[in-house]
């Protein structure tokens, strides 16, 4: 790899080195390296571009890194990686992809990630995205997330897009089993004209089952964003959502959670506030000697973490 696929792994994995356990890092449409482990493996697809990556029953505390990174413009792939997690399993997924741009021609990466959760496993799953470059072309990602959550499990998604992304729309649909719950938090920064949409769609169909979705978006200059969120309560369940969103200069941002109990017994909220950056905020980090943008840039990053 490169310095500046090297680069791209560090922001989207922090990744300095290979990292332990298994892994499947992927630069400009190829494999670039993979690691299995006596609990964890990884198989090229044969029908399809992707990968298959089957967890035994029972593994505990080891990691699986996917990372993708592309430098070469005008690049579109497709890519479909399914995770078979079996039983109780306690486990960390990293995956995330950034693209480097300095060419005219526009770069695209589409990952579609499957998730079969099995009973009173717990997953916890973390996606960033990250552009650079200083080309005219755009840097492009379409990420979908499927996910399958069985009896008792749990799992915890983290998405973080903060820099360089010119268009996204983010897919989530996932249905919850008994006792299962699963919660989202996303962060997002939009400036330029960038676009980003999120996506969210659950369905709570076992008894106990729960989700958790929020969002937290700063968007600057002319750049739009649009935040959809749908529960669907069919069961006894619990389900909550919220989008909490700063908008700067003269940027757009629509907020559209939807919620429907298809159950007495459901139990569901929703959640949505956009505003800018309040002046006594501002004022305050000016007396301590901040300039006005430096004051706006520490309330944008307390916000974002």
């Amino acid at each position: 790899m490169d310095q500046i696929q090297k680069t791209l792994l560090e922001q989207v994995a922090d990744l300095h080195e290979v990292p332990a356990g298994a892994y499947n890092i992927r630069a400009n449409g190829e494999s670039v390296g993979r690691n299995t482990t006596a609990h964890i493996d990884i198989v090229t697809k044969t029908d399809k571009p992707g990968i298959d990556i089957f967890i035994k029953p029972g593994t505990k505390k080891e990691s699986v890194h996917i990372p993708v990174v592309l430098s070469q413009s005008g690049l579109t792939e497709l890519v479909y990686n399914d995770f078979h997690i079996g039983a109780d399993c306690d486990i960390t997924i990293v995956a995330g992809c950034g693209i480097h741009n300095g060419g005219d021609k526009d770069s695209k990466h589409d990952g579609i990630h499957s998730f079969f959760v099995g009973a009173n496993s717990r997953v916890r799953y973390v996606e960033k995205h990250y552009g650079s470059g200083e080309g005219t072309g755009q840097r492009i990602m379409n990420p979908e997330t499927r996910v399958e959550l069985a009896e008792g499990s749990y799992m915890e998604m983290e998405t973080v897009q903060i820099k360089g992304v010119d268009s996204t729309k983010r897919v989530t649909n996932a249905i919850i089993g008994d006792g299962a719950k699963l919660v989202i938090t996303e962060r997002l920064m939009t400036h330029g004209e960038q676009y980003a949409e999120s996506e969210f769609n659950v369905d709570l169909n076992g008894e106990g089952s729960s989700t958790n979705v929020i969002s937290r978006a700063v968007a600057k200059d002319n750049s739009r964003q649009l935040f959809l969120a749908k529960i669907n309560g069919n069961n006894k369940c619990a389900g909550h959502s919220e989008c909490d969103a700063i908008i700067m200069d003269n940027a757009k941002i629509s907020a559209i959670p939807e919620i429907t109990a298809n159950c007495l017994d459901a139990e569901l909220i929703h959640e949505a506030a956009i505003g800018k950056i309040a002046g006594d905020q501002l004022i305050k980090l000016m007396t301590l000697g901040l300039t006005e943008a430096e004051a706006e840039e520490q309330i944008v990053n307390g916000f974002l973490k």
